[in-house]
């Protein structure tokens, strides 16, 4: 099972957020990827810091779809349950934890809020399949997973990335994660403190437009 926690890279989610929520300000519908989810603690993370971040009434017009394969059911059951224990909970500061959590089984475990848990949706999705799990996507976010790819895997899943979101989207990667040189014109890079990058629009695209 994947190794993660609450508010891991918290630092990558809080620059991807400051991007997303001028982006999204307004909209009736905010729909987030987030691929590679292991067992939700990274989704659900993002989610806490835009209910933060977006208000009460825009929190309820966002969505996450976060993915894994998923190839033995493990994840799926925890993430719908939204039940951690108290060592995948201990990074987060106490005001949210106290906030978004619930102590259960004499606190060993802990049990996130429904508002949260409502926002993710999860699916069984393989990367490899080049196969997006749906389009319109404002944000991609896809970090500790390309690295276990190939190379070409990874060139094809940065193109799949860029056809499923939306003009102007963002993607979001790991610190230690560059873009292929073969899809480098597809994204430009919006921050210098974190990889988020917006969609660029392809040649023949801009024809179309104009």
């Amino acid at each position: 099972m994947a190794f993660t926690y609450f508010f891991r890279d918290m630092e990558v989610l809080e620059c991807a957020v400051r991007h997303l929520v001028p982006l999204v300000s307004g909209r009736s519908r905010v729909v987030i990827w987030d691929a590679g989810c292991a067992t939700g603690e990274e989704p659900y993370s993002l989610a806490i810091v835009l209910a933060e971040r977006m208000g009460e009434f825009a929190f309820r017009n966002l969505g996450i779809i976060a993915t894994d394969m998923d190839e033995n059911g493990a994840f799926q059951g925890i993430i719908e349950a939204g039940e951690y224990t108290a060592e995948a909970v201990a990074a987060m500061p106490e005001t949210i934890r106290s906030k978004y959590f619930i102590p259960v089984k004499d606190g060993r475990y802990y049990l996130l809020d429904e508002r949260v848990r409502k926002r993710v949706k999860f699916l069984r999705h393989d990367l490899r399949s080049l196969a997006p799990v749906q389009d319109g996507f404002c944000m991609v976010v896809c970090k500790n997973v390309l690295l276990h790819l190939s190379h070409e895997e990874r060139v094809g899943v940065f193109r799949m990335f860029h056809g499923a979101m939306e003009p102007g989207g963002l993607l979001v990667t790991e610190q230690t994660q560059n873009l292929a040189a073969e899809v480098e014109s597809l994204f430009e890079r919006r921050s210098g403190e974190c990889r988020v990058y917006s969609k660029l629009e392809l040649p023949a695209q801009r024809a179309r437009n104009t």
